[in-house]
């Protein structure tokens, strides 16, 4: 099964809303499709913040990444965050979130990035060894801290 990344669209929203709201659900986020619509449209659209991959065939996408961009004096340049990266549950299990989280890193170093982060629960084990898997490392110092404005 392929992991192939195709750079979303504007006219890829209706599947890709699909597979934002299920994740969502997944994962217990509230949101409503109107909101998720105004986040994800100008990403689409090709603002300059971020992008969004469809992870698989462009039609009938498996899954999707969306990555957004910040700039970083520590690590020297512009970096970037995996906000979000979701596989079906029908094909997990096949190696296909380990072969985006190796592809991508090496596409994104070429576009300049100097640095990709990502967020994981602290009791989710699984989701902990797959991103160690594939090269990314726990920041023993710091941690994540937000705060919504």
């Amino acid at each position: 099964m392929s992991a192939a990344l195709h750079l979303a669209r504007p006219e890829d929203i209706e599947r890709l809303l699909g597979l934002v709201a299920a994740f969502h659900k997944e994962e217990g986020l509230e949101s409503t499709d109107e909101a998720r619509y105004a986040a994800l449209i100008p990403l689409l659209e090709g603002i300059p913040h971020g992008c969004i991959y469809l992870i698989g065939p462009a039609r009938a996408p498996l899954g999707y990444v969306i990555v957004t961009f910040g700039w970083s004096v520590e690590f020297g340049g512009m970096d970037g965050f995996v906000d979000e990266i979701y596989i079906r549950p029908a094909v997990r299990g096949r190696g296909i979130a380990t072969e985006v989280l190796i592809q991508l890193p090496k596409a994104l170093a070429t576009a300049g990035l100097t640095a990709l982060h990502l967020e994981v629960e602290r009791e989710n084990e699984t989701a902990q060894r797959l991103y160690t898997r594939t090269g990314f490392r726990p920041r023993e110092r710091y941690m994540l801290m937000s705060k919504t404005l």
